[in-house]
């Protein structure tokens, strides 16, 4: 397998260079900063001491005028009370205009007590903003079972009021608020053109561990400009999520909170869209776009690990299946140990393969690791290929890890992430609570 092919098969990642142009005639810009990238929106991160001491747990995001407001939520059938409250704004009312997160404290499996605490929350944003309390989105990420201190919350969203900025650093000081067992922010916006108006989306998000979407403690705010009907930017969202944030697995467990909003507020001027017309297919190759890279941030800064873990399926029979053996091996904890440790152990590989469900001829199977530095086959036609060990190990040490398979069987692929298995993870979450 040549370089060059190697770079082909494993587009995904090469597609998402920084500042670079993506394909299918959609001039596309990376730019510095996140959620206050585009016009009319504003962002904070406040201490309020919900939870943590001497550090940010609280932010805001505001837009200037009412937004299109869409969201996909956990498939927990324990979904906590934040959900709930976003879940019914989402539904049923006109649009939204106001995100309140706090981290620390997750507001789940808390009762009426704890939706009251959402609904206080909101009365206090739409008093502060002077906007309608069904405008206000809230969130939170951290223990399960412990009730929110109601007053600190309220205290924080004045804090947060008067601390809004259209600033990239007051988006940056969002997004970090929002962290709890995180070891960075996570942050990505993009510009392109639709109808001669330049449109920015932009997005942060959290995550680290409880990590396994399925729309983990993941939660996620995007920002646009852009002028769209909430019937397709739902649709578009939804549809997005299959592919990037549902894709993630850091160990496997799907959160009580998974959040994923977007608000957009029309500001950029573009034609409405209001059908799947080029416009709409420019918007959701942006989306695509910031999805997928803040995805991958998150698999990558899973709890302890070392490595971000990339598995992409190539010729497989459908769509389905390439994305079910793909989530295998990134789900697989003897894969993700053996990256961990360097050891270039196929056998785990084939293995998680093999139980996942789809039916296949292993003979026919080839596999490859890659990194920055190079690829190496390790098995094809049923065996072991000769290869250096050495030469495998040092593909495994390197912070991006990157496993190719070639099912040999169809047209269809798909691309899945995750990290390695390390001691850390088990220190992490051995003392969450305390």
């Amino acid at each position: 397998m040549s370089d060059d092919l190697s770079m082909k098969q494993f587009g995904m990642y090469f597609l998402y260079k920084e500042n670079g142009t993506v394909d299918g005639g959609n001039i596309m810009k990376e730019i510095k900063g996140g959620v206050t990238c585009a016009k009319g929106f504003k962002a904070a991160g406040v201490e309020a001491a919900i939870k943590y001491k001497n550090r940010k747990d609280m932010a805001m995001v505001y837009s200037e005028v009412p937004c299109q407001v869409a969201g996909t939520f956990t498939s927990n059938v324990v979904k906590a009370a934040c959900v709930l409250w976003d879940k019914e704004i989402v539904a049923h009312s006109e649009y939204g205009q106001a995100v309140v997160v706090n981290s620390g404290i997750a507001n789940a499996c808390t009762g009426q007590q704890g939706y009251e605490c959402c609904k206080k929350t909101a009365q206090a944003t739409a008093k502060a903003l002077n906007i309608p309390e069904e405008s206000v989105l809230v969130a939170s990420t951290g223990v399960i079972g412990m009730q929110l201190p109601v007053d600190r919350i309220v205290a924080g969203v004045e804090k947060l009021t008067e601390a809004l900025s259209s600033t990239q650093e007051a988006g940056t000081l969002a997004a970090e608020a929002i962290m709890t067992t995180d070891t960075r922010s996570k942050q990505v916006a993009v510009t392109f053109e639709i109808g001669g108006k330049t449109v920015t989306l932009g997005g942060m998000c959290k995550g680290s561990g409880m990590i396994h979407p399925n729309m983990c403690t993941m939660l996620g705010f995007l920002t646009t400009d852009i002028a769209i009907s909430k019937e397709l930017l739902q649709e578009a969202l939804r549809e997005n999520v299959q592919d990037t944030f549902n894709m993630v697995s850091v160990d496997g467990d799907t959160s009580t909170n998974d959040t994923l909003l977007i608000l957009a507020n029309g500001m950029a001027e573009n034609e409405m869209i209001t059908e799947k017309n080029e416009d709409y297919h420019k918007f959701m190759e942006a989306l695509n776009y910031v999805n997928t890279k803040m995805a991958k941030m998150m698999a990558g800064d899973g709890e302890g690990a070392t490595a971000l873990l990339e598995t992409k399926v190539i010729h497989a029979k459908t769509k389905q299946d390439a994305k079910t053996l793909a989530k295998s091996v990134i789900c697989s904890s003897l894969t993700k140990a053996a990256i961990f440790g360097h050891d270039a152990n196929w056998g785990r590989i084939l293995c998680a393969l093999g139980y996942a469900g789809v039916d296949f001829d292993p003979e026919n199977v080839e596999l490859f690791f890659q990194g920055e530095n190079g690829t190496i086959q390790i098995f094809k036609d049923g065996v072991a290929c000769d290869y250096s060990e050495e030469e495998a190990s040092k593909i495994l040490a390197e912070p991006e890890v990157r496993i190719l398979v070639d099912m040999k069987s169809g047209d269809a692929e798909a691309c899945a992430w995750g990290c390695d298995l390390t001691y850390d993870y088990v220190k992490i979450n051995a003392d969450y609570r305390s």
